[in-house]
């Protein structure tokens, strides 16, 4: 096997970059922007404070209390509540894979 001529190797290094790129700004964007929107959104129809500052002090209280709390909102929070959730781990999904990626990237070059 040959090696790459240094023109090979900066144009393989540039589609590499683009297609992290492409990846990132695809679902990464779109993530972030789904997240700040459904957070925005619940912060405006929920006094989030309120919320927490009456939840009880003990984990599994939380945890029920949460639940319940959950159950018996509006509607349109528990879809917004799900759809930030669904972005989070998207956005931590997308963002560990492009990590791999430019790690796979830093190795190669």
């Amino acid at each position: 096997m040959t090696n790459p001529s240094p023109i090979e190797t900066v144009v393989m290094r540039r589609v590499r970059a683009i297609r992290v790129l492409r990846f990132v700004f695809s679902t990464s964007t779109a993530s972030c922007f789904l997240l700040l929107l459904s957070l925005w959104g619940i912060g405006e129809l929920v006094w989030v404070e309120r919320v927490f500052s009456n939840a009880p002090t003990h984990a599994t209280g939380q945890l029920a209390y949460l639940w319940y709390a959950f159950g018996h909102t509006q509607a349109i929070v528990q879809v917004l509540t799900l759809v930030t959730a669904t972005a989070a781990v998207s956005l931590a999904r997308s963002t560990a894979q492009t990590l791999s990626e430019m790690r796979f990237l830093a190795v190669r070059a």
